[in-house]
């Protein structure tokens, strides 16, 4: 129950950033801000989940990983509103923007994942 509570407040913690950071940075045109928030959050959650792995006593307890990595974290980053943004470029018929934002979007989010990782694992 404590770690539902946990994942509850740092979803909300998330949600709000993320918010924040898309009326800073959304346009019409391109959702920079959505960009944004996943690139960054595919760092973070990759940063804390090598550093985690790394050590062999799990210096961060399970109830830390709940709070950052799925609550804050899961609420900053935003599947749902990349995938709204892609059909809105369907429907636009904005066809090089669907494939340019999708791609870009994937291979950043990889690669950050990835980044954070090793970063994680290099503490």
């Amino acid at each position: 129950m404590q770690q539902i509570f946990l994942v509850f407040i740092g979803g909300g913690v998330g949600s709000a950033l993320r918010y924040i950071i898309g009326l800073k940075l959304n346009q019409e045109t391109i959702p920079y801000g959505t960009l944004t928030v996943n690139f960054l959050g595919s760092l973070l959650i990759g940063l804390l989940m090598g550093y985690y792995l790394k050590t062999a006593n799990h210096t961060l307890t399970e109830n830390q990983i709940a709070f950052m990595a799925v609550g804050v974290f899961g609420g900053f980053t935003t599947f749902s509103s990349f995938m709204y943004e892609n059909l809105q470029f369907l429907f636009n018929e904005q066809y090089f923007r669907f494939v340019g934002y999708t791609i870009l979007s994937l291979s950043l989010g990889f690669l950050a994942v990835f980044l954070g990782f090793l970063w994680g694992k290099n503490i």
